[in-house]
């Protein structure tokens, strides 16, 4: 995962600071802290992460295209503008159903 510096106090927009590559997933992590990070990530239509864990929530904010989001095998459809919370310990996956960018917000306890 590759580390974007964010100059702090400046101005961004998050899906201008993330770009696409075919048939790729690529992310960058904003801030990375031990009580959690913020990461974008840039997914091609099709591309995914496979069900995991994790031991903490998760927040997912929707930030271009669109995505199924499954937490404990349900399915959610997100598009651009909604935001989900997928949490501690449930098995979640996602898959892009469009070329898709996504904040994820991780805080842990």
């Amino acid at each position: 995962m590759e580390t974007q510096v964010i100059e702090k106090g400046k101005k961004f927009e998050f899906d201008k600071i993330i770009e696409y590559q075919s048939k790729a997933i690529v992310s960058k992590t904003l801030i990375k802290k031990e009580t959690g990070n913020i990461s974008l990530f840039a997914f091609s239509k099709d591309d995914g992460l496979t069900e995991h864990t994790a031991g903490f929530d998760a927040l997912i904010q929707v930030i271009d295209g669109e995505a199924d989001i499954i937490i404990n095998k349900n399915s959610n459809i997100l598009k651009k503008g909604e935001s989900i919370i997928m949490p501690a310990n449930i098995p979640h996956a996602v898959k892009a159903l469009s070329d898709f960018k996504m904040v994820l917000t991780m805080i842990k306890s």
